[in-house]
């Protein structure tokens, strides 16, 4: 039997096999290059087919694709629909009683939501959003526990065309300020508290701590859901609980028909200047997106258990949780808990219990649950399983192969998929019956997507060689603008000194093999990534800063084999160098202070104090040599032009 490591030097190439193929959605490559191929003859009327065959309009558009404005382009916008209608509505006169979500509790509680539960629920809520004022176009902040409210929160704003913004649960009264303050919403919708791994944490008390953190506060409601019935703090006129605002209201609500174009939510991701940017994703491309990839991607049947174990909070609980599921129909687990609680087999576990057909997470997660007992799979009945998915960034080999060997038993393709907040649905990945995988490889662009590795002019690359990762035609399911910031968007996404500003910059390097395969390198700026989740380093930096006790600081990433990165600081403080115990105390402070400024995500796990930092003789930080001493590496680079050499010994230090 071949080992790992021989599988790996012979850059292995793993078919999808028979009986997956024979009932599979795409089957064998003819056909993958057959999709490819009219993509490219025939663009616009490509997408224009996939938007009737997937989409129902309310007014079908005419005009398929606007470019009078690159890169601020338009998809159908002289078409209208609803995106809670073609998620719900749609499925009630063929499935009302299928199942669409199953939802589990931290603590083992089950409930099975079918369509028209789900469906009135949405109506009801929607309805009492109306009476609090909620108008199409009003921005919505929801800042929820992962159950199904938090989904029907979200589509009970785009039933009405409310622009929701979703804030991970996990991030910190500022962050929820500054979301607030940069969208203006009007209302927030939130729990009193949420429950993970046995644990309470806080969102009512999040939510009005952010609240006060400025007299330009635009919220004028707090919707509550009562979790947990802790003891919260009230304010009458203001907050609401969410089962006195639906206890009266109708389970009928005719939805808002907006403008394909409409702006469907705002999702904030972090960027490499400290501000967060607010990504703003249409209505009907948004959906497409996620609808054609749960479709090729997922090679989605009516019989599939759909669980994707991805928070709301993030890109990836929008388009395959609350939205790309239920517009096709699907039966979906939804989890609030952890793997670990109350026994690192919980996964496992929920595969068997709700027989799971195709499971979706991140490498992160893989790799924690490889630590948590390489051979539990196998202590559970994992035979329902058909297809494994992987998201969030790029994937080592290794897990790769566990992933593959033994959580599929070496019959379930893996989909690595690559994408981004930016791009709304996947762009790079395995079409499970038709394309050929490679442990570590994201593989071939989805068909529609043009993707390539070019130098920093825009120039191709060759075969091997590492680049910038761009997509070369525009996408229904990009974004379309940062929230209020048009410029930022162009300078970010379609830099004029790549291809005259005509491609849209992913921000990724990567590299593409003999086989046309592609695989991602890492990231272009300095943008970390944390367990999956993006992470600014001037977002950190400036949070650290923000401190009485620092007077400069620096944060880079270093590779992890859980998390993939994890945050390293280098901080000078405004006292002088401390001793071992006072470092210890300050350290630990600071990761408090990052923590309560961003969010526990963004906490620093390695401190390093110097007297100050290395720079150049003209002022620059050298932060390549600061990734070196992150990783431990001997320094190698030309290091004349430093101000103060001394320096590097003090800083290979951690606290």
């Amino acid at each position: 039997m071949a080992t790992i490591e021989s599988i790996l030097h012979e850059n292995r190439v793993f078919p999808p096999t028979g009986e997956f193929v024979r009932n599979a959605n795409l089957s064998g490559m003819n056909a993958y290059e057959t999709l490819r191929q009219a993509a490219e003859r025939d663009y616009t009327g490509f997408w224009a087919k996939l938007a009737k065959q997937h989409l129902t309009w309310h007014k079908p558009f005419t005009r398929v694709f606007d470019d009078t404005d690159p890169p601020f382009y338009k998809w159908f916008d002289d078409g209208e629909l609803n995106i809670s209608w073609n998620c719900l509505d749609r499925h009630l006169t063929t499935q009302a009683d299928k199942t669409a979500i199953i939802f589990e509790s931290d603590e083992g509680e089950v409930i099975h939501c079918s369509y028209r539960e789900l469906h009135s629920q949405v109506c009801r809520f929607a309805n009492g959003l109306k009476t609090l004022g909620v108008r199409q176009g009003d921005r919505v902040v929801i800042y929820m526990p992962m159950r199904i409210e938090a989904v029907v929160a979200m589509q009970a704003c785009a039933r009405i065309g409310a622009i929701h913004s979703v804030v991970f649960g996990g991030f910190s009264a500022k962050s929820v300020h500054e979301r607030i303050i940069d969208a203006g919403a009007s209302v927030v919708i939130t729990a009193d508290e949420q429950t993970r791994g046995g644990k309470r944490h806080s969102l009512k008390a999040t939510v009005d701590e952010a609240l006060v953190m400025s007299d330009t506060n635009p919220v004028h409601s707090v919707v509550v859901l009562r979790r947990t019935g802790a003891d919260i703090a009230w304010q009458k006129g203001q907050d609401h609980w969410w089962h006195d605002l639906v206890s009266q209201q109708s389970d009928v609500c005719e939805p808002a028909w907006v403008n394909a174009e409409h702006p469907l939510f705002t999702l904030y991701t972090s960027g490499s200047t400290g501000k967060p940017k607010g990504v703003q994703h249409s209505s009907a491309g948004y959906l497409l997106g996620a609808m054609t990839s749960m479709q090729l991607v997922f090679d989605y049947h009516t019989d599939d258990i759909f669980w994707c174990t991805a928070d709301v909070g993030w890109v990836t609980g929008h388009s395959y949780v609350a939205y790309g599921p239920l517009a096709i129909g699907a039966t979906q687990v939804i989890f609030e808990g952890t793997p670990t609680h109350p026994h690192p087999g919980r996964f496992w576990e929920i595969i068997q219990k709700h027989k799971v057909t195709t499971f979706y997470t991140a490498p992160t997660a893989i790799r924690s649950l490889i630590k948590l007992g390489a051979d539990l799979p196998g202590q559970y009945d994992l035979s329902s399983l058909r297809l494994l998915g992987s998201v969030g960034e790029p994937i080592n080999p290794e897990a790769w192969m566990w992933y593959y060997t033994v959580v599929g038993q070496s019959r379930c393709p893996v989909v690595d998929t690559w994408w981004q907040t930016e791009t709304g649905s996947h762009m790079i990945a395995p079409i499970p019956g038709a394309v050929p995988t490679k442990p570590g490889s994201c593989t071939l662009p989805l068909p529609g997507i043009d993707a390539a590795v070019v130098d920093e002019t825009g120039l191709p690359v060759g075969q091997g060689k590492g680049g910038f990762l761009v997509i070369k035609r525009p996408f229904p399911s990009m974004l379309r603008t940062l929230w209020n910031d048009p410029d930022r968007f162009r300078n970010t996404y379609f830099p004029a000194d790549i291809a005259g500003g005509r491609y849209y910059l992913a921000g990724d390097s990567a590299h593409r093999d003999q086989d046309g395969y592609f695989w991602i390198m890492g990231r272009i700026d300095d943008v970390l990534n944390v367990s999956g989740h993006r992470l600014g380093t001037m977002e950190i930096e400036s949070a650290l800063v923000a401190h009485p006790l620092v007077a400069e600081a620096a944060v880079v990433g270093k590779p992890h084999e859980i998390k993939g990165e994890i945050v390293v600081a280098f901080v000078v403080l405004r006292e002088n160098l401390p001793e071992d115990q006072r470092a210890v105390a300050i350290a630990a402070t600071l990761r408090e202070w990052v923590s309560s400024e961003i969010g526990a995500i963004a906490r620093p796990e390695e401190i390093r104090f110097g007297e100050n930092l290395p720079k150049t003789r003209s002022g620059k930080i050298m932060r390549r040599l600061l990734r070196a001493l992150a990783r431990g590496e001997a320094i190698t680079q030309d290091i004349s032009t430093l101000e103060n050499p001394v320096i590097l010994e003090q800083l290979s230090q951690t606290v």
